[in-house]
C-alpha cells in the first residue's frame, strides 16, 4: 500500500495512539510474543477477548458486511491492537469493527500489535480512539467523553486537545448528556440529529424537551425549523405583536377633520404636531379622485 494514498485523519489517528502506547514488550506468560519493533503478528481471532472498555453501542450492520467482504478480498490492512492477559488469552483493546468483520468473513487469525498497558490505559485508549472516529452517534461521544471527564479527571480543554475536537464541541456534546432518556434513545437512533438534540437543551425541564422532540419527529423539521420552533415556545411574547396605541388627537383637529370628511365624502386623517402637520385623503377608486381634484380646483 502506497503511504501516499493513507488518509492524512488515519495517519493522524495511529499518531495519537502511539502517543499513548509508548511501545512495551510483552511478558513471556503471552503465547504469542510482539516482534521486534512493534511489528504485527496473527493472533487467533478465537483467543481474542472482546473490549470490555468499548464505548460504541451500535453497530451499522449493513457497514460491518462491507467491511467483511473486503477482508474476505483483500485480508486486514491495518492489525488491532491487543494486550496480552495473565491466562495467556488477548485483549481487544482498538479495532473491533475489523475484529469482528474478520469473524464474519471467516478468518482464523487477525494481525495484532501487542501492547502491555493497565485497565486505565486501556479505557483511556478505547475512548479515544473511538472518539477520533466518526461513526459514533451523538450520543455515544457524549457518553464517551463523560467517561474521560468522571474516570480521568480530565478538563474539556484536555479532552479537546486528546481527541482533536475544538473545546466547544466538547462542551455541546456533554450538554446532550440533559436529555431525558427517551428522547437521547432517538438521537442514538437516527430520528433526530445532534443539531436537533443541541437545540432542545435549550428547555429547562425534560418533559418540555420530550414533548417538543416529539413535535420535531412527527412532522419532520429540519434543524432550523425546530430552532424557530423551540425559540417560539420559548419566547412566545416575541411572537404576538402588540397593538399601536393611537395617539391623542386634539379636539379641534378631529372637529376639523370630521368637517372635511362630510364636505368631501371620503376618508381625512389630519397628523398634526404643534401645529404643523399633514392632511392625507383616501380614495377607493378613479371616480373618487376626479370628484376630489374638481372640487379641490373649484371647477
Amino acid at each position: 500500500m502506497n503511504i501516499a494514498t493513507i488518509d492524512p485523519k488515519r495517519r493522524a489517528l495511529g499518531k495519537g495512539l502511539d502517543s499513548l502506547l509508548p511501545s512495551v514488550h510483552a511478558p513471556a506468560a503471552a503465547s504469542v510474543a510482539e516482534g521486534e519493533g512493534g511489528k504485527p503478528r496473527e493472533i487467533p481471532l478465537d483467543q481474542i477477548d472482546p473490549n470490555p472498555f468499548q464505548t460504541r453501542s451500535r453497530v451499522n450492520e449493513e457497514q460491518l458486511a462491507e467491511l467483511a467482504a473486503s477482508i474476505t478480498a483483500n485480508g486486514v490492512v491495518q492489525p488491532v491492537l491487543v494486550r496480552p492477559l495473565a491466562s495467556g488469552r488477548f485483549q481487544l483493546i482498538a479495532g473491533e469493527r475489523r475484529w469482528r468483520a474478520s469473524q464474519l468473513a471467516g478468518k482464523a487469525a487477525i494481525p495484532a500489535i501487542l501492547r502491555q498497558v493497565s485497565d486505565e490505559q486501556a479505557m483511556e485508549i478505547t475512548i479515544v480512539e473511538n472518539l477520533q472516529r466518526s461513526d459514533l452517534n451523538p450520543m455515544e461521544q457524549a457518553r464517551a467523553f463523560e467517561r474521560l471527564s468522571r474516570d480521568f479527571h480530565m478538563t474539556q480543554e484536555q479532552m479537546a486537545v486528546r481527541t482533536g475536537k475544538d473545546r466547544a464541541s466538547v462542551a455541546n456534546f456533554l450538554r446532550l448528556l440533559r436529555l431525558p432518556s427517551t428522547v437521547q434513545v432517538r438521537v442514538e437512533s437516527g430520528d433526530l440529529s445532534f443539531g436537533h438534540a443541541r437545540t432542545l437543551i435549550a428547555f429547562e425541564h425534560a418533559e418540555e424537551m420530550e414533548k417538543a422532540a416529539q413535535h420535531v419527529i412527527r412532522f419532520s423539521l429540519s434543524v432550523r425549523q425546530t430552532e424557530t420552533y423551540v425559540q417560539g415556545l420559548l419566547h412566545p411574547e416575541r411572537n404576538k405583536k402588540e397593538p399601536k396605541s393611537e395617539p391623542p388627537i386634539d379636539p379641534n383637529v378631529r372637529e376639523v377633520q370630521e368637517r372635511l370628511q362630510r364636505a368631501l365624502g371620503l376618508k381625512v386623517n389630519i397628523e398634526d404636531r404643534n401645529g404643523r402637520g399633514k392632511v392625507i385623503i383616501e380614495y377607493a377608486k378613479l371616480e373618487d379622485f376626479d370628484t376630489l381634484l374638481e372640487r379641490l380646483a373649484g371647477e
